[in-house]
């Protein structure tokens, strides 16, 4: 009876909650009773965020922290490049040899003078404009043809194998040894340049899209097919998306060997481009030239991959974290 009593006592006592709620922000808090629930840890005081610096000096700042890296290098590659003029004008004004021989090679000087008399003249103009014309229809062919291709290719391993050994057997062959066979197959010059521009940028584009459609994650793709995906969304959605940034590795590469392929095809059977003036400046002995040919042909083909590149980041920006 006794324990009976009690347990009615106890039931009809009024309950005390072993609770313990933490109060808001600057409330004074008293700790915890052993056995209590904290239903809300107390928060150390979070100082303030200062506000930012909106002044000119506060907002160049931080544009220098933030593009701290782009400026280092660009200095860098400014000091690379001043050194090797001054590299070059030591070793051209004083005719030194090094078993490599530069009594004929012009300096600076004389090739800035080149410069100057080319650019006032058309006909210097006219060669840049053919050459960059023939990169255009040649890489953007290439490119048409070689991305769709390496997707096919990297998602159908019937059409891999069919296709694979003819571009693996005809990829190793020079841009060079193509000109006759292009003169050939096509009735005008102009048309043999541009293909074998095609060709050169052609296997470069092909590889890497290939490549990056093998890198693609299958849990991607079955998680895309068990959403329900079909075919085409699974390739608009997953394969596309992954593959891209390869893709564009492929066309800066490309852009390259297409420049390559270019210059070798002016230089044997063309009659105009920045190929033609340097194999005829070599022709008529006008050394000034053939350097200004080679350093026309070297900032067209960087500015060419560096158009690639910015289109490359802007596309693709969950890239940019690799």
């Amino acid at each position: 009876m006794n324990s009976i009593a009690m347990t009615s006592a106890a039931k009809s006592a009024p309950i005390t909650a072993p609770f313990h709620l933490a109060g808001d922000g600057g409330a004074v808090h008293r700790s915890a009773a052993p056995g209590h629930i904290v239903l809300r840890p107390e928060r150390d005081a979070v100082a303030a965020t200062p506000a930012p610096d909106r002044s000119v000096a506060g907002r160049a700042r931080r544009w220098l922290k933030l593009n701290a890296h782009t400026i280092r290098a660009t200095l860098l590659g400014a000091l690379a490049i001043g050194l090797f003029i001054l590299a070059w004008h030591v070793v051209t004004v004083n005719r030194m040899t090094f078993y490599v021989r530069f009594l004929n090679v012009p300096s600076p000087e004389q090739v800035l003078e080149s410069a100057r008399t080319a650019f006032s003249t058309g006909a210097f103009l006219n060669h840049i404009y053919i050459s960059c014309r023939r990169i255009f229809i040649g890489f953007a062919l290439a490119a048409v043809v070689a991305v769709p291709l390496g997707l096919l290719m990297g998602r159908f391993q019937l059409l891999k194998e069919f296709v694979f050994p003819v571009s693996e057997v005809l990829r190793p062959i020079p841009a060079i040894a193509w000109v006759p066979m292009s003169i050939m197959l096509w009735p005008t010059n102009e048309e043999s340049i541009v293909f074998i521009t095609f060709l050169g940028s052609f296997f470069p584009i092909l590889l890497n899209t290939l490549h990056g459609m093998a890198n693609v994650d299958e849990v991607l793709v079955r998680a895309a097919r068990c959403l329900g995906a079909t075919e085409r969304a699974t390739f608009r959605e997953v394969y596309f998306p992954a593959v891209l940034p390869q893709v564009f590795t492929g066309l800066t590469v490309g852009m390259g060997v297409a420049w390559v392929s270019l210059i070798a095809a002016e230089m044997i059977s063309g009659q105009f481009g920045i190929g033609y003036f340097t194999w005829e400046a070599y022709s008529l002995v006008q050394y000034p030239d053939i350097a200004l040919g080679m350093i026309t042909i070297g900032v067209l083909g960087l500015a060419s991959s560096f158009l690639i590149r910015i289109a490359g980041r802007a596309v693709t920006p969950w890239s940019r974290a690799k």
